[in-house]
This record gives C-alpha cells, structure tokens and sequence, in this order.
C-alpha cells in the first residue's frame, strides 16, 4: 500500500483536498480528529495535557478544552513544544493503526492529513508527500473568515513551517489559490500519478 502524506500550513486547504481524494474512493485519514480522539475524556494524553496545563484546560465533559489550550500555546513556543511532545506521539500511534487496518483491507493507496508533518519529523512514514500551497495572504484572509481576528491568524502562521519551506520538501503539491474545478484537476492527476506508482 501507497502511504501518503498531506500536509501544508493552515488553511492551505488540506481539509477540501482530503474531502477530494475521500470523493474519490481513497482510503482517508485526518489527523485533526485523530486529536480529538487522543484528547478525548479518560486518555492518557488528556491526563498528562492536565497535569502540565492545569485542570483548566480540560471541559466539563473530562475532555481537552482545545479553545482554551489554543490560546496558552500559540502565544507560548515552550508551551507549544511540551503540548506537541505529549499529543504527536498518541497521534503517530493511531495513525498506525489505521494504515495498518486500511493495509489489511487490500486498500491501494491510504492519503493521511498531518498538518504538522514537517514540523514533528513525521515525513519518514510515508511513500509521498502532497503539500497544498497558496500565499500567506489567502491563508490570513481565510483565518479571519473562519472566525480568527488578524493578529491571531498571523500567530497561527508563525507557529508552523512557512508554505514555501514545506514546497521545496514535497513531491507533489496542489496548489488552492485558485477556483475549487482547478484544485479538482490537479486531485484527478496526483490521484492518477499514485495510482501509477509502483
């Protein structure tokens, strides 16, 4: 089985993309709501989320208030790093177990959104790496569309690996700067491009 990585910055358009190959029949993994799950009430990694944190962080319902604990580690590098050091390596392990059920499936190809691929030395489990890209500009005007205001859309940019950086690794990127038919078409030929490998 193809093993594949989607990664790039926020709102680059990983989530439409993954939703594309999903369309398609691929097999589909998003590491965001792995998170949920590894954040989830009565887990190891929302105990030690708590411990380091405060109990704060941690809702009504026993699981990771992650409005909360967004805004301690995007205003806080060491913050940041101690939150990742306890959820990347639970993410890592059920991303795993779901290539390996895809794997036991007789599934071709398995697509994984990791938006912090790079960033967490992630890239090395995978065959291929897909990167969506579009300007800094876009990705703001989207935050602040999502709800963000400016100051804190630049933050969320800031925390991560500049696009470019990301390009310049990738072996296949989609760009999302343009219509949602053009984005279709460059799915259709990476799809047809991984299909195509051996």
């Amino acid at each position: 089985m193809l093993r594949v990585a989607l990664t790039g910055g926020i709102a680059t358009g990983k989530s439409y993309v993954l939703d594309q190959f999903r369309k398609r029949g691929v097999a589909c993994l998003d590491a965001d709501a792995l998170v949920h799950g590894v954040q989830a009430a009565g887990t190891e990694a929302t105990a030690a989320i708590a411990a380091r944190f405060g109990s704060d962080v941690v809702a009504a319902d026993g699981s990771v208030d992650r409005k909360t604990l967004g805004a301690i580690v995007f205003d806080d590098a060491d913050a940041r790093r101690d939150l990742e050091a306890i959820v990347h390596p639970a993410v890592y392990r059920a991303i795993a177990a779901g290539l390996h059920g895809f794997e036991r499936l007789g599934d071709p190809i398995a697509v994984v959104d990791v938006p912090l691929l790079y960033e967490s030395g992630g890239e090395k489990g995978f065959d291929r790496v897909i990167v969506t890209a579009c300007p800094p500009e876009l990705q703001i005007v989207r935050l602040v569309e999502r709800g963000l205001t400016e100051d804190a859309a630049r933050q969320r940019l800031a925390a991560q690996w500049p696009t470019e950086k990301k390009v310049a690794r990738a072996d296949v990127v989609i760009r999302t700067d343009g219509t949602f038919a053009e984005t279709d078409r460059q799915v259709d030929a990476v799809l047809k491009q991984l299909s195509a490998s051996p």
